[in-house]
């Protein structure tokens, strides 16, 4: 069993819209949570378990390059 856990810092929304867009990959295959920190910021939380070593980069590949496009997007977007 390998696990892996991505985290990010950010405000609330952006948290959100974030986790929206890896929100409709297999749920199954990872976990997902916004955490509110002291500092009045969020802290998004992704977390992959797998069999093995392999699946395990794979699906968090896929994951974070999700997270990737679309913070660059939103980026795009706020200007």
């Amino acid at each position: 069993m390998a696990s892996c856990e991505a985290r990010w810092v950010g405000d609330a929304e952006k948290a959100q819209a974030l986790l929206s867009a890896i929100d409709a990959d297999d749920p199954g295959m990872f976990t997902a949570e916004i955490a509110n920190l002291d500092d009045g910021q969020v802290e998004l939380i992704v977390g992959v378990t797998a069999d093995n070593i392999a699946t395990l980069q794979s699906t968090m590949d896929d994951l974070l390059a999700c997270l990737a496009a679309a913070e660059a997007s939103l980026d795009a977007i706020q200007g």
